[in-house]
């Protein structure tokens, strides 16, 4: 791991007289590649030279212990243990830090949130979760905008597609893939009895056109009146858009604007991410019997996560986390959550590392 980490640093090193080398600053393609291969580094090599340096203290802590002083004895003793449980944490960190990153994590994410089982009262829990969904990321000051949405009669939604965007949105919300179960008394139960509904959450990374290549002959585009709750129509003309990508047979669908154009960018935008995320899928499915401990970032079928109202409890049934402050994590409170999966997955790649 030292070896690896000298290179490393050396790399670092060699960075550091590129970015200030007139010829590259001219080359702002160039320039913003280093300058990106720069970031990353910058967050291990600090971190390794306190390592080497405590490492040097260890070895000549070590070998105090064999002064003839017995002062300066009893001080190396004292000090062994301090430093080599210091080493050992920045062992940890830098393990961490060593692993491969998800090339998807900085970018901007697709969330479609989906009323499942439970009639009127699982749309209303759609809506919850979309507005839990939107304060946490005007927490992180990121942007969000609707796509595509289909009112429920109740006032929630019975599907909602919104695109976040933020530097890191995708590292934070990946997690949320799956099925939200919630437990609670619905406003027309008239008896007091906790009835169950389910919400799906899918959360797609933002395809660039680097990521995904979709020819003119491979869309079937359609355009339609865009309507409201009900088949109610609220345009005279045919602004919305449908799109349909031949080789798949994934549909994207925009009439959230009342500009054709508009609807058709945003489309097309929703379309690539989908197919995006189709081909992840596809590759993350030959992978699936190496990473049965990690808790996925893509799986929509199993239930991940239970709301109870009446008990003011929240639980992920994929790293058993239960917390009892239900109010704040509808508000939006859910960082420590997310650190939490977060950090869970790590363990699980440090131990597929060995």
């Amino acid at each position: 791991m030292i070896n690896k980490l000298k290179g490393i640093e050396e790399r670092f090193v060699k960075l550091e007289h590129l970015l200030s080398d007139p010829a590259v600053i001219c080359d702002q393609k160039k320039y913003q590649e280093y300058l990106k291969e720069h970031g990353e580094l910058n967050k291990i090599v600090p971190v390794f030279r306190v390592y080497e340096g405590l490492l040097g203290e260890l070895k000549e802590a070590k070998e105090f212990l064999r002064d003839d002083d017995p002062d300066i004895r009893s001080m190396a003793k004292e000090e062994v243990p301090s430093l080599e449980k210091e080493i050992a944490e920045l062992g940890s960190r830098i393990n961490v830090l060593l692993m491969p990153t998800d090339p998807r994590d900085a970018k901007n994410v697709l969330l479609e949130i989906r009323a499942g089982t439970g009639g009127e009262e699982a749309g209303l829990f759609a809506g919850d979760l979309f507005r839990m969904y939107s304060r946490y990321a005007e927490s992180k000051s990121w942007k969000i905008e609707i796509i595509e949405k289909t009112d429920s009669s109740s006032g929630g939604f019975k599907e909602v597609v919104s695109l976040i965007r933020g530097k890191g949105a995708f590292s934070s919300f990946k997690y949320e893939s799956g099925t939200h179960r919630v437990q609670r008394v619905p406003e027309t139960e008239t008896q007091g009895r906790v009835h169950t509904s389910a919400v799906t959450v899918a959360v797609l990374p933002e395809a660039e056109d680097i990521d995904v290549e979709i020819g003119p002959t491979d869309l079937k585009i359609d355009v339609f009146r865009a309507s409201g709750p009900g088949g109610q129509s609220v345009n005279t003309t045919d602004s919305a858009v449908r799109i349909t990508h031949l080789p798949t047979g994934i549909v994207a669908t925009c009439q959230d604007e009342k500009s054709q154009h508009k609807n058709r960018a945003k489309a097309l935008g929703v379309l690539k991410s989908r197919v995006l995320d189709a081909k992840i899928r596809e590759e993350d499915a030959k992978r699936a019997a190496d990473r049965k401990g990690q808790v996925g970032s893509g799986d929509r079928s199993g239930r991940i996560r239970t709301y109870n109202f009446p008990q003011g409890r929240m639980t992920d049934h994929r790293v058993g986390l239960t917390l009892y402050r239900l109010d704040a994590i509808m508000a939006g409170d859910i960082q420590d959550i997310i650190d939490e999966l977060k950090t869970f997955n790590q363990a699980q790649s440090l131990k597929e590392i060995g």
